[in-house]
């Protein structure tokens, strides 16, 4: 063991000096995080809170029901902050403005018509740059005019049944009977990571196993350069050998995430989760993609070559995985293939995380840990010819 950690220390002292880790294992992760975090962040609309205008030229009873009970029922969970226009030109211009992700327009005689049984309206206008927030808009609509139907039938029922009460009355009753709308935030086992998370975590697992291709190549650059043939006249193990370049991967692997981690935290404010939780995917991940590497160069024949074929691996995995985008938009058949990459169980792990305490992250690194001893195992049967005498 401590000759593996002399190995290790002197490979590390090495890479330190070489500019391009650092561009690797750093700069490019953390600036594609941001840059696909400005163009693509608002996407998933992480946290959004949705503000919606009203205009009502009706105010009448069924358009106040709609203000006060479901609008601003709503509202109270948080989820949608509601602004009162005093006219639809009013509701129209805060949507142009940004001011206002969408208006609902009541139009004046609302109540009359469906009192009177005629067909209601409820306009909904909204942001094409928010469709997402448009939607919701659209679906509370939705719901309340479904709920209007309902409070027709109930008032035409009741008037022809002889009931002297006023129409008006009658449809407020009904209406105040149904069951409330609420928009809230879901809270679940497994939750998706916001945007900002996601595609920090997904930078930093892809370049990941680029991080560590310098360790588990440093063998055939030792062949090539002779020194590896001192190595193995000297009193050292093969095995302190390879595990001195394991260790190196690891080592780079591991202050690379770390890096990354915080300075994604501090800049970019995403939300990794728990410190423990994160610290048991990032070591797994490391020995996953430390054994990813360390196979395709066992296969290799000279550095360059494996360095060529470790870049063809880790763009696949990482698409494959979901590095650049959720595998669940590109089919079931794609969502289950990804399960074989690291960089899935990685990313999944972070979701269990975000919804659940330290041990939701277990099942994934049990995946990672397992992928790794498989890979590594391979590796070590295969460098032996590298470090053969």
């Amino acid at each position: 063991m401590r000759h593996a950690l002399l190995i290790a220390l002197r490979d590390l002292r090495e890479r330190a000096r070489d500019r391009t880790a650092y561009v690797l294992a750093l700069v490019l992760p953390l600036g594609l995080a941001g840059v696909f975090t400005l163009i693509l962040g608002n996407i998933g609309g992480d946290g959004e809170v949705f503000r919606y205008a009203v205009a009502d030229a009706d105010r009448g009873v069924i358009a106040t029901t709609f203000t006060d009970e479901v609008l601003r029922g709503a509202a109270a969970g948080g989820a949608i902050e509601i602004r009162t226009a005093s006219s639809a030109a009013e509701a129209r211009a805060m949507v142009d403005k940004g001011e206002a992700t969408a208006a609902f327009l009541l139009p004046e005689g609302l109540t009359e018509d469906v009192v009177a049984g005629r067909a209601a309206r409820i306009e909904v206008i909204g942001d094409v740059d928010a469709p997402t927030g448009t939607q919701v808009a659209r679906s509370l609509a939705e719901t309340y005019t479904g709920r209007l139907a309902a409070v027709r039938v109930a008032v035409a029922a009741t008037v022809h049944s002889g009931v002297t009460t006023e129409p008006a009355e009658l449809a407020a009753e009904a209406a105040a009977g149904l069951p409330a709308t609420v928009v809230a935030e879901d809270t679940t086992s497994r939750r998706q990571l916001d945007p900002k998370t996601q595609y920090a975590a997904g930078m930093a697992v892809f370049f990941l196993f680029f991080a560590v291709q310098s360790g588990v190549t440093g063998l055939l650059d030792e062949r090539r350069i002779g020194t590896l043939a001192r190595l193995l006249a000297a009193p050292v193990r093969r095995s302190s050998i390879l595990a001195g370049k394991l260790l190196t991967s690891v080592v780079i692997g591991v202050l690379s995430m770390t890096v990354l981690i915080v300075a994604s935290s501090l800049l970019m404010g995403a939300r990794w989760g728990h410190p423990a939780g994160v610290g048991l995917l990032v070591l797994a991940g490391v020995l996953a993609a430390t054994g990813a590497m360390a196979v395709v160069a066992a296969l290799a024949k000279t550095a360059d070559q494996a360095g060529g074929w470790q870049a063809v691996v880790a763009i696949v995995l990482g698409a494959l995985g979901g590095a650049f985008f959720p595998v669940a938009q590109a089919g079931r058949a794609l969502e289950v293939l990804s399960l074989v990459t690291p960089h899935r169980w990685f990313l999944r792990g972070l979701a269990d995380l975000a919804g659940g305490g330290v041990a939701a992250v277990l099942p994934s690194v049990a995946a990672m840990t397992t992928f790794a001893a498989v890979t590594c195992a391979v590796a070590l049967v295969l460098f032996r010819k590298v470090v053969r005498p």
